[in-house]
């Protein structure tokens, strides 16, 4: 049929859901247990909003159901990618995926803890950094006592690895 014969009000509003986070094309999605339950928990609660969606206007329902179902779309693709990596396997004296950092910045001394995750779990605030980002991949294969640079722009950042846990 013709556009010209399509009324206005009845064209469906395209919803406009935000990415998720940053995962390059072809890596694996690794994830912790506790990112894997964070995901399906994000999972139940978006179909819980599904089930009581209760608006009087059928068209702002139909809205909202939209962008639910797109939000579940791009969930449900990001936890059939997710490889949960097990941290008791991993080597316990080498940085790898998963693991809590101690580092000591070598100019002022400060002491920040970090753990290696992934994507979707990353979150700085929480010491938490994403297995993509520059200082994870500045960390990863290192030991105890190696020093890392992290280039930045105006001037790098070194670091001591004091500790690595897996907890």
């Amino acid at each position: 049929m013709s556009r010209g014969f399509v009324k206005e009000d009845d064209q469906e509003e395209v919803p406009i859901v935000p990415k998720r986070a940053y995962l390059p094309e072809g890596v694996t999605n690794f994830v912790t247990r506790t990112g894997m339950d964070q995901l399906l928990a994000e999972k139940q609660a978006l179909i819980k909003e599904k089930e009581d969606l209760g608006s009087t206007n059928e068209n702002e329902r139909r809205i909202a159901l939209n962008y639910i179902n797109a939000k579940l779309l791009l969930l449900n693709n990001r936890i059939a990618e997710a490889k949960v990596v097990d941290l008791k396997e991993q080597p316990q004296n080498k940085i790898r995926f998963g693991a809590t950092v101690t580092l000591k910045t070598k100019v002022s001394g400060s002491i920040q803890i970090f753990q290696i995750v992934g994507v979707d779990e990353a979150d700085v605030a929480k010491g938490k950094i994403s297995f993509v980002s520059p200082l994870a991949k500045a960390l990863i294969n290192k030991e105890s006592g190696d020093m890392i640079t992290l280039k930045r722009d105006r001037e790098d950042i070194v670091f001591e690895i004091m500790d690595i846990a897996y907890r």
